[in-house]
Parts: structure tokens; C-alpha cells; sequence
């Protein structure tokens, strides 16, 4: 099964020594992935200031600057991987690297919904 892993973190909280060594680390996952054959993808995401957020009812749509949440966390990054089930899944999410010693940082595992072929 697909699950996506989605890495939370506090934003400014970051010191560049954390930043290099999860720079490394994410990289030795990303090359053990795919090796393994399980990669299915992974990027760290710009800064939630960047974002922008459509919501609403089709007619009624509005479109805001910023994340959806205003929260200390924001969405970092993800990975998708292949995972034999719920245990594998979190071995890997275990091993993604925290940016900061701030306890908010956390890794959300999602299992993915297939959609039906558009064949």
C-alpha cells in the first residue's frame, strides 16, 4: 500500500546545523527508497507564506493568501512510499530528520486512496 508522509515543522525554528544533517539523512532515505524499490517521491515544500488557498463552494469560491490552518507547524515536505503495511510505514517515518528540537515537529503517516483507473 501507498501511504504519504507528511512532515510538520515550525517554521524559523531551524538551525543550520539541523538543516545540513537533515539535508544528508533525507537524501540516504531517498536513496535507500528507491534502491528498495518503494520511492514513489519526496520534496520539502516552500514556506507556508507562499501558499495560497481556494475554498469554498464551487459558485463561491475564495482565494486566500497563506496556509489553511494558523498553526505553529506548518507542512514541510512529504514522501510517498510503498509500504508492506502500518509497521513499515511508521519504521520509515520514524527515521525522517527534524529540522529543530522543537517538540511540535511530528510526521503524519496517510494511507493513500487508490482512485479507478481512467481507463
Amino acid at each position: 500500500m501507498r501511504y504519504m508522509f507528511l512532515i510538520y515543522a515550525t517554521e524559523g525554528a531551524e538551525t543550520a546545523a539541523h538543516l545540513q544533517l537533515a539535508t544528508v539523512t533525507h537524501h540516504a532515505i531517498m536513496d535507500e527508497a528507491e534502491e528498495r524499490g518503494v520511492f514513489g517521491g519526496a520534496a520539502p515544500l516552500k514556506p507556508a507564506c507562499t501558499a495560497t488557498t481556494v475554498r469554498g463552494k464551487r459558485e463561491h469560491l475564495f482565494i486566500t493568501d497563506g496556509p489553511f490552518a494558523d498553526t505553529k507547524e506548518q507542512l514541510a515536505g512529504y514522501y510517498i512510499l510503498e509500504c508492506t503495511d502500518l509497521d513499515d510505514a511508521i519504521a520509515w517515518a520514524k527515521r525522517i530528520p527534524r529540522t529543530s528540537d522543537s517538540d511540535d515537529e511530528c510526521v503524519e503517516i496517510r494511507p493513500i486512496q487508490e482512485m479507478r483507473s481512467r481507463e
